[in-house]
């Protein structure tokens, strides 16, 4: 999808220069699934204390099947 957008160029050239993109194109895909990523990330805190610990679970069992 083509999409006209205006963005500041010094921060699109370190955007490339941190992640080591060659194109805008690269750092701007880059830096919205980071983005996208994040914020997944943070919906995961709206479940703390929702969720039940079942404290006789034994992680180190389930490893072994």
């Amino acid at each position: 999808m083509a999409t006209n957008l205006a963005l500041d160029d010094k921060l699109i050239e370190e955007a490339q220069a941190a992640g080591g993109h060659a194109t805008k194109k690269a750092a701007v895909t880059s830096a919205l699934r980071e983005y996208v990523a994040r914020r997944k990330q943070l919906g995961v805190l709206k479940l703390a204390g929702k969720i039940e610990f079942d404290r006789s679970y034994d992680y180190k069992k389930a490893r072994q099947r």
